[in-house]
């Protein structure tokens, strides 16, 4: 089994992650979970705090030799803002901000100080969470799939055109919103600065998708193996994230079953195949051998620079909410670690689905099931 905790607060020592289940002897880039890393930084509508953080992972056990030993494979992140708060005496945090976690923490953990729930609340844990799942990409690269992502909408601005291929997906990046439509992408922009100057913050949606994912991850037998669960338990974990969608999601409500189902075709080159993706590449909690496509809303950031109202948890008074460094728009930002989290899910379903204490073992295991599945006339690139 496959498993990951993290550690750390956004202004402690550093962020740590600890992942299990990892086969021997796969080979472990740290300059890739640096990238993507950065890729988390980027983003128009980011805050001051991307300016001071350089998140560079450094590996503590688990490896020799660049390859994974089959131990606990332990990362940490330094945080560099660190040395600018250590010495610094920090008032506490009484005024609790509407849309996160401040409020509820405080009566959960039963704290006076809203800074030791918001520290560990803050996004700035996904860092972590994107390092885990850059160490799950590289082991799903083993099996030939390769996850992407962009921005859909941010705010009210929405891409129109949903029909792209992976070329164009590939260009995300060069976006600094992240969204693949240049003149959409501008839109966004304004957008944010708007939001800016108003001293407000927005949300948006942002989509991944894996390619050449096998037929067969995940199981229809109960109800905690389903795929499709995992995937929107995964993302629903990330900060902000308030819906997941698989495939059509939502829209598949308004339309009737010869609409929404994906009709199936058999070519004796293609083997089984279909001529749409309405399921999102997930069926009966498996995957059918489509691309995954999954999208997330996510909500704007609650720390407003024209704060909301609040109560002061000390005196009961009305006040404003407080205010934290914060960012106008993370929905680029969301966008990767939302590949963090479908990777994340679909290494462990290769490693449930195909086993092994080593990676040869796992690819060896892997193969015989593409024979297994050629031999049922199934194709698993797409």
């Amino acid at each position: 089994m496959l498993r990951y905790l993290t550690a750390g607060e956004s202004h402690g020592k550093a962020l740590v992650a600890v992942i299990e289940g990892l086969p021997a002897n796969l080979g472990i880039s740290e300059d890739s979970i640096n990238r993507e890393l950065l890729r988390r930084r980027q983003g128009y509508g980011r805050g001051g705090r991307m300016q001071i953080e350089k998140d560079e992972v450094e590996i503590l056990s688990g490896i020799a030799n660049g390859r994974t030993t089959g131990s606990p494979l332990a990362l940490m992140i330094k945080n560099l803002d660190y040395d600018n708060w250590k010495d610094r005496k920090v008032p506490p945090v009484t005024m609790p901000r509407p849309g996160h976690g401040d409020l509820a923490g405080i009566l959960k953990y039963n704290q006076d100080d809203i800074r030791n729930v918001l520290e560990r609340a803050s996004a700035r844990e996904t860092a972590a969470r994107v390092a885990v799942g850059a160490v799950a990409k590289q082991l799903l690269a083993v099996f030939g799939i390769r996850i992407m992502s962009h921005v859909v909408s941010i705010g009210g601005v929405s891409l129109t055109d949903v029909s792209y291929s992976i070329e164009v997906l590939a260009g995300a990046d060069r976006s600094p919103v992240r969204c693949i439509d240049e003149p959409i992408s501008k839109k966004m922009m304004e957008a944010i600065d708007e939001a800016k100057a108003r001293g407000d913050s927005l949300g948006g949606v942002f989509e991944v998708v894996a390619y050449n994912v096998p037929v067969g991850l995940g199981s229809h037998v109960q109800w905690d193996r389903k795929l499709d669960g995992l995937i929107a338990q995964s993302f629903m974990s990330i900060q902000a994230i308030k819906g997941v969608e698989i495939g059509l999601g939502f829209e598949a409500a308004q339309r009737s079953g010869s609409e929404v189902h994906d009709e199936i075709f058999y070519d004796e080159g293609k083997g089984y195949y279909r001529r749409t993706n309405n399921a999102g590449g997930l069926e009966a909690g498996m995957t059918n051998g489509c691309p995954v496509v999954v999208r997330a809303a996510m909500k704007p950031i609650p720390t407003l620079y024209k704060p909301l109202r609040s109560v002061d948890v000390k005196t009961k008074e009305p006040v404003c909410a407080s205010i934290e460094r914060s960012d106008i728009c993370a929905v680029p930002a969301a966008s990767i670690v939302g590949e963090a989290a479908l990777a994340w899910v679909l290494a462990g379903a290769a490693v449930e689905k195909f086993g092994g204490d080593s990676i040869e073992e796992m690819n060896n295991n892997f193969e015989n099931y593409k024979f297994q599945l050629m031999n049922a006339g199934c194709r698993i690139d797409n």
